[in-house]
């Protein structure tokens, strides 16, 4: 099976034996190098960007054994996502880690013109990460132990040293961003959201930015990235969210918080966990971006020792009355619009497809 690109063409599929799609005779070679073999999330998804895997017809593709990569496509022509999407490619080209997603240095960035659409889409194509992401991971197994939650911890800390020391930040972090390959490798990916937020109070507020695009994901994204402060402590917060996910079974959003300090209430809800790994989680999640660890540069050296440390959280001066109510009302706004994101997700997820279920547990 072939999938037209074209996001126009009322039939998409189309044999594999074809060159010109049966629908709207658009070449189903893109780029003369690549032909679309499955979507990677399900088509009618809202997103702006489309994913498929594809093949790699080039001989050079075959002697390498990465005939089978994945392609991005945006398919709206928005001047700031298709900047933000020509930074994905470049971020990823200076970025060299086992735990991030590899592009090769040239022809990885191009432009298609299909019939019935005036301008061209944008392409991206990158190294198809072989493996499940730890969402879908999560629902067919346990929550994970101590033990592996520390190893997977020193995976993608090491993974966010060396973004951070190129100064970016990843500002998406969550089970669906992260891959596990089959030899046990995590791979960080979706670059996309490495930028800058921009909006109107209104449109932070509401998870929005200038392109009406989602700018955070509920349950994971600390209050700061809201209004455009995203910093490497934002990651932090993000990634302990992560892995009180895995470790509890449960969603961030299904976890009470305390309304006086803005914490989350999860340790009930964990089986032997080691205090010092607790307190480290809850380090990275503090409400408040000065009281967490200042980067992963940081943390990476306590968590290669044996036993694990109680991290040395120093001791800090509380915040005027009037910040802390500021903070404690827009960590509020975004609990209480996670909380309905999650009703309207689970809703969605029932009525989906089994079809449609499995496209979602491969997304990339």
């Amino acid at each position: 099976m072939s999938y037209c690109i074209n996001p126009k063409c009322d039939q998409r599929e189309n044999p594999e034996y074809l060159e010109y799609c049966q629908g709207c005779d658009t070449p189903l070679t893109i780029n003369s190098r690549y032909r679309l073999l499955k979507p990677l999330r399900p088509l009618d998804a809202p997103n702006p960007t489309k994913i498929f895997e594809v093949q790699d017809l080039a001989a050079e593709a075959a002697i390498k054994g990465t005939k089978h990569k994945v392609l991005k496509v945006l398919t709206r022509n928005n001047s700031t996502l298709v900047r933000l999407f020509r930074q994905e490619s470049e971020i990823l080209k200076k970025l060299n880690h086992p735990g991030i997603p590899k592009v090769q240095p040239e022809d990885n960035y191009f432009t298609v013109s299909v019939s019935r659409r005036a301008r061209p889409l944008h392409c991206l194509v990158m190294e198809k990460v072989e493996g499940i992401n730890l969402r879908a991971w999560l629902k067919h197994n346990q929550p994970i132990s101590e033990a592996k939650a520390i190893e997977w911890l020193k995976q993608l800390l090491d993974i966010l040293d060396t973004l951070h020391q190129q100064q970016y930040f990843h500002r998406d972090i969550k089970p669906s961003n992260i891959m596990l390959r089959p030899n046990g490798q995590l791979v960080l990916i979706d670059f996309g959201t490495v930028c800058q937020m921009t909006g109107t109070v209104v449109q932070r507020l509401m998870g929005k930015d200038a392109t009406g695009e989602g700018v955070f994901s509920p349950g994971y994204t600390p209050p700061e990235q809201i209004n455009g402060n995203a910093v490497p402590q934002s990651d932090l917060y993000a990634l302990g969210r992560t892995f009180v996910h895995l470790l509890t079974g449960k969603h961030p959003l299904e976890l009470e918080t305390n309304h006086k300090t803005g914490e989350l209430m999860w340790r009930k809800h964990t089986h032997k966990i080691s205090e010092p790994l607790v307190e480290w989680l809850d380090y990275f999640m503090a409400p408040f971006v000065h009281r967490r660890p200042p980067n992963a540069a940081f943390i990476l050296p306590h968590f290669q020792k044996q036993p694990l440390p109680h991290p040395d959280i120093p001791k800090t001066s509380p915040l005027p009355l009037g910040l802390m109510i500021l903070n404690l009302v827009i960590f509020s706004i975004l609990l209480v619009s996670g909380v309905l994101w999650l009703q309207a997700y689970q809703q969605h997820q029932r009525q989906l497809s089994p079809q449609g279920n499995v496209l979602l547990m491969q997304r990339s």
